[in-house]
């Protein structure tokens, strides 16, 4: 009887092992994977049009602190990445900039991590037409599309000039107002009667941001000018 209940124990005990043995398996992995050399930063970084941009990249897991290095890619002329993953630079072209970085652990051996990152260069202050000034009737009209892809407000303000063939300049357009952060294609129309003649139209728009004192310009100008002709 007493070997039958050692018996039935130590069943027991195996079944008991049984059960626990997954989940150990299970914890160890999960802590490994959770400790895997890893980059934080991206996919995509944004950066902005003759700006300096100074970004520190990140790893986690393994083992700090972690060397950094350009693997292969086109990052804007006159950017670095230094080994402590300090990308900077100062962009002067709008675009993507696709590369890849490698990140190496304190490890012996070394754990590598190789990641694709993408530098997405924007124009804190775009302007488009929306509609390229024209002549309707005795009307120059148009419209133009502003964006403010910043994190701040801008002050914004937009003027239209038709200047005619002597010089003379007329206001066909004006507004002033604030133009919220990450505003993306924002339509301002403009139009005016005119006497006949010849115009270059000007666009100008100027974005300001008080708390750091800093000014974006930017300018639309039609091919040509337009002539407008005495109406019937």
């Amino acid at each position: 009887m007493r070997a039958l209940s050692q018996r039935r124990f130590e069943i027991l005990a195996a079944l008991v092992a049984l059960l626990i043995l997954p989940q150990a398996v299970l914890c160890q992995t999960a802590a490994h994977a959770n400790n895997q050399l890893s980059v934080k930063s991206g996919p995509i970084l944004k950066a902005f049009l003759r700006a300096q941009y100074h970004e520190q990249l990140e790893a986690q897991g393994g083992s700090a602190p972690y060397t950094w290095k350009l693997e292969h890619g086109d990052l804007p002329r006159g950017f670095s990445l230094d080994r402590s993953g300090i990308l900077s630079g100062v962009p002067t072209a709008v675009g993507d900039f696709p590369f890849v970085v490698t990140v190496s652990d304190s490890a012996s051996p070394a754990h590598q991590r190789n990641q694709e990152l993408t530098l997405r260069v924007l124009a804190p202050l775009a302007v488009q037409w929306g509609n390229q000034a024209a002549i309707h009737g005795q009307r120059i009209e148009g419209s133009v599309k502003v964006s403010n892809q910043t994190g701040q407000d801008f002050d914004l303000t937009f003027v239209v000039l038709a200047v005619d063939n002597n010089g003379r300049a007329t206001a066909i357009g004006y507004q002033r107002f604030n133009l919220k952060h990450e505003t993306i294609d924002f339509e301002i129309p403009f139009g005016e009667n005119l006497p006949p003649g010849g115009y270059q139209v000007n666009v100008d728009v100027v974005a300001e941001i008080a708390a750091t004192n800093t000014i974006y310009r930017a300018r639309l100008v039609p091919p040509g000018k337009l002539q407008m002709v005495q109406g019937p």
